[in-house]
């Protein structure tokens, strides 16, 4: 059922056996308790661009939603999440507002897409309510205000996004933990080599890794299995081979396809010989 851009200020009566109910860029200020009683099968909730604040949304409306997979209130203005929420919830989208604080997630077993971009955490709101999501595979935390990565994030992500913050600092082994990880975005935030230690992205599920925009002076070296390596703008000085292979053979090299380079003081006539055999798959390696 589609009600986007109609004016509205509150929920309307919704006809039972509804599965999907869009409400996107209406006026909507609050919610009622008993909004959603009549649809109960209710599965997808979409109230992006809307007006709504924590104080005007009542009681456990959401959670008595027991079908309900996706829940998706970009737009608003949202202090913190909303809760309580259903178990059955897969996906949740609380972008685009001014969160500085998370409720409790506790229970939400299926929770596995979270989307939390543009708001205003810092990280130890994000260690204190996300560690117990065994389910949790995609996590977006970009344009956000940390400073520190967040701690006892669910080990089972593949996906994480952390662009746009102001992180300086990896922990000695922190991506260790996460043996499925195979996205990782950290471009736009404050890392240099002193912040770096030497095997902080040496992680062999990785298959992707974003550290553009940043002030690294050194290539941080990474496993053979990564495929897409984004290092523009930043302050790198020389390529060294050993990031990418630490020994060169006929079935030592790296699986690397596109790789970053432009942006730095790393030139197309300093590139060591040895590269083009460690960096043998390569379809794209930009330079200035």
């Amino acid at each position: 059922m589609y009600c986007d851009e109609l004016k509205l200020k509150s929920v309307p009566m919704v006809p039972p056996g509804i599965k999907y109910l869009y409400l996107r860029n209406n006026q909507i200020d609050h919610i009622d308790e008993k909004a959603f009683e009549n649809v109960t099968d209710l599965q997808w909730l979409i109230l992006d661009h809307n007006l709504l604040e924590n104080s005007k949304i009542k009681g456990r409306v959401f959670s008595k939603l027991k079908q309900l997979k996706k829940l998706h209130i970009n737009y608003n203005n949202l202090t913190e999440s909303v809760g309580p929420l259903p178990k059955s919830l897969v996906d949740l989208q609380l972008t685009h507002n001014k969160i500085s604080k998370l409720g409790s997630f506790d229970g939400l077993v299926n929770l596995t897409f979270i989307h939390l971009q543009h708001n205003q955490l810092k990280e130890d709101a994000v260690s204190a309510a996300l560690k117990g999501l065994k389910s949790l595979e995609y996590l977006d935390l970009s344009f956000n205000q940390m400073t520190k990565l967040p701690s006892g994030l669910p080990v089972s992500l593949l996906t994480l996004y952390l662009d746009n913050n102001k992180i300086s600092n990896i922990p000695d082994e922190y991506f260790k933990r996460f043996s499925a990880l195979q996205y990782l975005r950290l471009s736009h935030n404050e890392l240099a080599d002193s912040g770096v230690p030497g095997n902080s992205f040496n992680v062999s599920s990785l298959l992707e890794l974003d550290l553009s925009y940043n002030k690294l002076k050194s290539i941080p070296t990474v496993n053979e299995n990564l495929e897409n390596y984004y290092l523009e703008v930043n302050e790198l000085e020389k390529f060294d081979v050993k990031s990418f292979c630490k020994i060169l053979g006929p079935l030592s090299y790296s699986k690397i396809k596109h790789l970053r380079l432009d942006g730095n003081h790393i030139t197309q006539t300093s590139l060591p010989p040895d590269m083009y055999e460690c960096l043998r798959v390569a379809n794209e390696i930009t330079v200035n």
